[in-house]
């Protein structure tokens, strides 16, 4: 292990009570924008009114859902209308301040919500609410951003800190960006691995290790899975924005797949002391796999790679491998028979975890079909999925992205090196199987995904932030003939999964709340499911279905819902595929 930089930090309102705690500001209004949870600023706001100074803290990060969470009462039968008129700045894209509105329709679903841009606002929304006498209400909610640079000469509009002083005689005697506790956490990691003396070619690296204990909770949203967790956002912020250093100080573009630094974790959790810290080090991989049994059908939660290996085993037909940079063996089994063959595969990006129980549970079904033709491989990226397990046992809600791509760090789909460790597993199945489909269960997060410290939206995965519904994608060669054969596939695969209770109503919901907080969408529905069809690489499997279940997060009743959507889905696709590959 070597360590890179260690640090405490003292959290940003005992600073301020520190500076401003005293008789000089007695009776003024101090007004600061933080970013910690609603508990320690309001612990804030009682110590400085102890000092006879009036004090209002609200949140840095999602300030308009913060002020009605905190503000307004969103169960008030007064309130029959409710406008919010969003800001828009150039530096940012037009959806940016009313994705971070997200989820608040939902969360005052009696009262009908309208969101406005408003063009002539760059840093406040307008929230007009209308009561049932006629009366009009309206509020002015500051949304402080600041324009920077980040280590890569990448442009953002970020979320910060600000503090306002209004004085006795009612004058703004200060106004001004603060630099939070949070942002200066994120900032001092950021520059230390930026200075640190690396070798020369990747893996710099087996692990980046970056421990960090903050002093706020997550605070539970009464809709769905949704949380605010400025745990979750700094794991997410700090993982992706090493790895893109990385990536450009290799020469690959931040949104390249294929760098390969070695494996980032950081490790984000809640401590119930008064500082906030941070330690960074390098350690080597680690190896240990996890144990574990549960029913297969009725699994609540992501099963162990202990069981993964049990289910597969249960399959009949002969054992192929491929080995990771740590030394895992990736299991794949070749069950041949008279049908048209079918590549099967989960957990290329492990935290995607619904995918692992769908290949294998479809796969049970399929090998006590007579003739089936199919190649499983249910756990891709075992190094990533170790992680995962590992990461899920002190913060099991969180979507830790860090245990996404392979301990080398890139996702193995785009690996284009000499040595393709486990994406050998494809090309292994599909010499053996001489499949034309490939499907390839995936997921996305269940909740909102965030890079708060980084321009908020994530980058180079826009389209992924809230979610959408059961997503499919199909990628297909660019033969005419293959054209036609994805526009036909998936006509009849979505009208088959149409049949599975309740996937449109849960559709259809997540639909009308993605074009509330991120405008129209940009994808087709086909039969009531969200799609995109697009061509692939010439050289790549003529059709690849990729699945997209928002399953991050999920347990209990919500997993297995995943997991059996993800089981049919795979059954659907096979059944088309063998109607549909006779005519071809």
């Amino acid at each position: 292990m070597t360590c890179i930089f260690s640090t405490t930090i003292t959290p940003t309102i005992d600073q301020l009570i520190e500076e401003f705690g005293n008789l000089e500001y007695k009776g003024q209004l101090i007004e600061a924008w933080v970013f910690d949870d609603q508990k320690n600023r309001q612990r804030a706001e009682a110590a400085f009114l102890k000092l006879g100074i009036i004090a209002k803290l609200r949140s840095a990060y999602k300030p308009l859902l913060h002020f009605f969470l905190e503000d307004i009462d969103l169960l008030s039968n007064d309130i029959n209308r409710v406008e919010v008129h969003y800001p828009q700045h150039q530096a940012a894209s037009e959806k940016r301040f009313l994705l971070e509105t997200y989820p608040l329709s939902s969360l005052i679903k009696k009262t009908p919500i309208h969101f406005f841009a408003n063009k002539k606002a760059t840093d406040s929304y307008q929230v007009i609410l209308y009561s049932s006498t006629g009366i009009q209400t309206q509020y002015a909610v500051f949304s402080p951003n600041f324009l920077h640079q980040d280590l890569i000469k990448q442009t953002h509009l970020s979320p910060t800190g600000w503090l306002k002083i209004t004085n006795l005689e009612g004058d703004i005697a200060l106004d001004k960006r603060l630099m939070t506790d949070y942002e200066h956490l994120f900032s001092q990691g950021m520059k230390a691995i930026s200075e640190y003396t690396w070798k020369d070619s990747e893996p710099y690296f087996e692990e980046l290790n970056i421990q960090v204990f903050l002093p706020w909770e997550d605070q539970p949203l009464p809709y769905k899975h949704e949380v605010i967790s400025l745990s979750e956002a700094l794991h997410e912020d700090l993982y992706f924005s090493i790895q893109e250093w990385f990536k450009v100080k290799a020469g690959h573009n931040p949104t390249d797949r294929n760098g390969q630094p070695g494996q980032i974790v950081p490790e984000i959790n809640y401590k119930n002391e008064n500082s906030l810290s941070i330690s960074i080090e390098t350690r080597p991989y680690n190896v240990q796999n996890t144990k574990g049994q549960q029913t297969l059908d009725i699994a609540h939660a992501p099963i162990s790679m202990e069981q993964v290996q049990t289910e597969l085993e249960a399959i009949i037909g002969s054992t192929f491998t491929a080995e990771t940079i740590t030394g895992r063996i990736v299991n794949a089994r070749y069950h041949k028979g008279s049908d048209f063959p079918v590549m099967i595969s989960g957990g290329q990006h492990a935290n995607e975890t619904t995918g692992v129980i769908g290949t294998l549970r479809a796969a049970k079904i399929l090998n006590q079909q007579e003739g089936s033709h199919f190649t499983i491989s249910p756990q891709e990226n075992p190094d990533g999925y170790a992680l995962h397990q590992r990461l899920i046992t002190d913060n099991p809600f969180h979507m830790h992205h860090a245990s996404r791509y392979t301990a080398l760090g890139d996702d193995l789909e785009y690996r284009n090196k000499k040595r393709l460790y486990e994406k050998e597993i494809r090309h292994k199945a599909r010499t053996i199987s001489k499949a034309q489909l490939h499907i390839n269960l995936h997921g996305y997060p269940s909740h909102e995904w965030t890079r708060p410290l980084s321009g908020y939206v994530p980058r180079g995965f826009d389209m992924w932030t809230i979610p959408k519904g059961f997503f499919l994608i199909l990628r297909h060669n660019p033969e005419e003939k293959w054209s036609a054969y994805a526009e036909e596939f998936a006509h009849l695969v979505t009208l088959k999964l149409i049949e599975i209770p309740g996937v449109l109503d849960f559709n259809n919901e997540q639909i009308e709340l993605y074009k509330q907080h991120a405008g129209e969408t940009d994808f087709r529905i086909i039969n009531s499911f969200p799609c995109l069809i697009s061509q692939s690489k010439p050289e790549d499997i003529p059709m690849q279905l990729i699945t997209e279940y928002p399953d991050e997060t999920l347990y209990g009743k919500d997993f297995i819902t995943g997991h059996t959507v993800q089981t049919e889905t795979v059954l659907a696709a096979y059944e088309v595929h063998q109607l549909l590959s006779s005519s071809l």
